[in-house]
């Protein structure tokens, strides 16, 4: 992304700015699950029923990314922010055993949060964590209380109730409660200091377990959103879907009932019509909202508000029945897309919005330079303060994703599937690029159509412009573009992708 010398003047005197106070920011990493941005009320994609005002003041007093992709799905989004890497580029990580066993070599795959702590933070994990058994006490993590679903694999299902707990590497007990409850509690009791050296600045990184399946809302939320209101049935929610690769062709997450609706089938909620699993998943934001207005105000309450660096996002996004799935993983924005929300007042202009697309990898630069601290290795993303400073401005800033089923690093070409398919779920392995309007796909399906789509001109992605020749020379350029972003960050298949790319 090219900075013009304005800009770089201007992240210079914020950095300074920021160095030369007694404290570095603290840093307070709301990470949610599976909360598409059709949940969040300040963004476009919302339905004008859903109310998430706490989300929508966080947003107000900073800048809403219009467009993020943080990760395909719940592990390697995660993968990416403890180590900054794609996940071709996360070395170790493997999934073995039981659902969702994994492991990694911490030699081999290294989380960054050490160099925090060793420039005088105090470092904190709260909630769900999904990246091998080993989560990191003592060695990562200053202070954690942590749901290793790795594990426990028979309780990796209670994302709601009664999960088993570790508490700062203790013997792992069973918790009863609503999780999102439990969570705010435990996160609003670290912000007022408690397993903490006050005298230092923190990073909490704080992972919700909401809105993921079985989309179970509070009790004081349950029935809380009109059974009538207006529930839009995608276009595309049954084939055919024209333009669309084969597996996306022959998608079957809904069928049609004898009244004609769509129910889901196959997955979490089977047998709900489509429109009451999207009330419930709302209703499963519910908690999240609150848990942000007790959040802000603890930090306000404790002085902290002003010197605290606050994002909120989501490992990516969920779909309810675009392009017929009910699923994450898909390369299409109802899939991954997830909100972004950046909030540091005196720091970041409030009441801001960029349409600049950006990804989870450009997370941790970013975080390093607010706490003025040199990465310890390089990145796949860019620091993306620049756009956080003036995200108004016009920005070539771009986003590559790839999706590698359950491989990660070298393993993605050892155990590259032969016909491109991933054997858990028929989602085919695909690589995305993303600048300005627009988003290149291609497949690792051998003979496999390519996408190309105008989101500001298409934004449900139902016109694939790759099959257009007025858009030969723009789908050739982004085609080239990925590749080479692939390259610059090592991917090890990069040499595997069809002829076609």
């Amino acid at each position: 992304m090219a900075k013009s010398p304005i800009l770089l003047v201007s992240a210079f005197v914020v950095l300074s700015a920021l160095h030369t106070q007694a404290n570095r920011p603290n840093i307070l990493y709301i990470y949610t699950d599976d909360q598409s941005d059709r949940t969040v009320s300040s963004y476009e994609r919302s339905l004008p029923w859903v109310s998430t005002p706490n989300i929508d003041k966080l947003a107000d007093s900073g800048v809403r990314f219009q467009y993020a992709y943080t990760g395909t799905w719940c592990m390697p989004s995660r993968a990416t922010f403890l180590t900054g890497h794609l996940q071709y580029g996360v070395q170790s990580m493997r999934m073995e055993g039981q659902y969702p066993m994994s492991n990694y070599d911490p030699d081999q795959c290294p989380f960054w949060m050490s160099s925090f702590k060793e420039a005088g933070y105090t470092t904190a994990h709260i909630g769900k964590w999904h990246t091998g058994t080993d989560t990191g006490f003592g060695r990562d993590w200053d202070y954690q209380i942590v749901w290793n679903r790795p594990k426990f694999p028979k309780n990796s299902g209670a994302y709601y109730y009664d999960q088993m707990m570790s508490f700062n590497g203790g013997p792992d007990v069973m918790v009863p409660g609503y999780t999102t409850d439990n969570y705010t509690k435990w996160a609003v009791e670290y912000i007022e200091g408690k397993g903490r050296d006050e005298a230092k600045p923190w990073l909490l990184w704080l992972c919700y377990s909401a809105t993921h399946g079985p989309f179970t809302p509070a009790d004081r939320h349950k029935d809380t959103i009109p059974e009538d209101v207006e529930v839009p049935v995608p276009v595309d929610i049954f084939p055919p879907r024209p333009g669309k690769p084969k597996y996306v062709q022959e998608r079957a997450g809904y069928r049609k009932g004898d009244d004609g609706k769509p129910y889901v089938q196959n997955r979490p909620g089977n047998g709900w019509e489509h429109s009451e699993g999207v009330i419930t998943y709302q209703e499963s934001a519910m908690g999240l909202d609150e848990g942000v207005g007790a959040l802000i105000e603890t930090l306000r309450r404790t002085g902290q508000l002003d010197k605290t660096l606050i994002i909120y996002t989501a490992d990516q996004g969920f779909a309810w029945g675009q392009h017929g799935f009910q699923h994450k993983i898909a390369p299409y924005d109802a899939n991954i897309a997830s909100p972004f929300i950046v909030s540091y007042p005196g720091v970041v202009p409030g009441g801001k919005v960029s349409s600049t697309p950006i990804g989870g990898q450009d997370v941790v630069p970013t975080l390093f330079h607010y706490a003025g601290i040199a990465l310890p290795w390089e990145m796949h993303g860019e620091d993306i303060s620049p756009l956080i400073q003036n995200p108004e401005q016009k920005s070539d800033h771009a986003v590559l994703l790839t999706y590698t089923g359950r491989e990660y690093g070298t393993d993605t070409v050892k155990n590259m599937p032969a016909d491109g398919l991933d054997p858990n779920g028929g989602i085919a392995w695909w690589v995305s690029y993303r600048i300005h309007q627009y988003k290149y796909i291609v497949t690792l399906v051998p003979g496999e159509i390519e996408e190309l789509y105008d989101l500001d001109k298409d934004p449900d992605e139902l016109i694939n412009l790759a099959l257009d020749p007025d858009y030969s020379e723009t789908l050739s350029k982004l085609r080239s573009a990925a590749i080479e972003e692939l390259k610059r960050t090592d991917c090890p298949f990069v040499d595997k992708l069809p002829s076609n790319s």
